[in-house]
């Protein structure tokens, strides 16, 4: 499992899950107030985001570091425990499309291990966290073809692969984000990534969905790590616990 919520400070929860619901009113309120969408919106969207989760993180968490995808990133990093990973805007083209499938992602990691995180969903009015993920109640399979969410532009073979052999029904959506949590909240039963991703993709859906109890590794079933001097990351699995056995077979 990719999270030990023993690493985590009594308030690291709650400030992961108040800075994500802030960044994404900001979002609201620049997406509300904006008279066109396009990539100037989203540009916009991650800059602001960004600025407000860097300035959040600074007053309530100083002496650690920040691994941003909108930042400059700085190999001091490598030498702090604790170690802030954040997607400010996961899902840039949704959002700039006015779309509801776009997330927030604040995640720590202490040690290279996840610890703490919180995705909100702002279009959504949503936000889970490490310390709410395992309140969401996901109904049974009974029998169902699970749900597998998929790209809604860019699918790869292997998520084919894998609906094929699981029987799963693919539901296209957009952030990574927002399909995770799509998981966490019933509404899917799998998300598998390949292809490639960074850690500040994963890094807090990841540590929301172990917490609500979901299987959560790389395809090949290895664990996920956090704050290496690459962020590159190949692929993720994320789904229900009785579903991993064949979707690792799949692979």
């Amino acid at each position: 499992m990719p999270l030990d919520l023993t690493l985590a400070r009594v308030d690291d929860h709650a400030t992961a899950a108040r800075i994500a619901a802030a960044a994404g009113g900001l979002l609201l309120e620049l997406r509300d107030a904006a008279r066109s969408s396009g990539r100037g919106l989203g540009v916009d969207g991650d800059r602001d985001a960004n600025r407000l989760i860097l300035d959040l993180l600074a007053a309530s968490c100083p002496d650690d570091a920040v691994l941003s995808e909108e930042a400059v990133d700085s190999t001091a990093r490598l030498g702090v425990e604790r170690v802030w990973v954040v997607d400010p805007l996961d899902g840039t083209r949704e959002f700039s499309e006015r779309r509801d499938d776009w997330a927030v992602h604040v995640a720590l990691a202490v040690g290279g291990i996840l610890a703490a995180g919180a995705v909100a969903l702002p279009a959504r009015d949503l936000v889970v966290d490490t310390g709410t993920g395992g309140a969401w109640a996901r109904p049974a399979l009974d029998g169902r073809p699970p749900k597998m969410v998929v790209s809604r532009s860019r699918p790869h073979p292997v998520t084919g692969r894998i609906s094929e052999a699981v029987g799963a029904v693919r539901v296209p959506l957009g952030s990574a984000g927002a399909k995770a949590m799509a998981v966490v909240l019933g509404e899917a039963d799998i998300y598998a990534h390949a292809g490639g991703m960074y850690e500040w993709d994963h890094a807090a859906p990841a540590a929301v969905a172990a917490s609500a109890g979901l299987w959560v590794s790389r395809l090949n079933g290895g664990p996920l790590r956090y704050n290496r001097e690459n962020p590159w990351s190949p692929d993720l699995l994320i789904c229900r616990p009785e579903l991993a056995p064949a979707v690792l077979a799949a692979l």
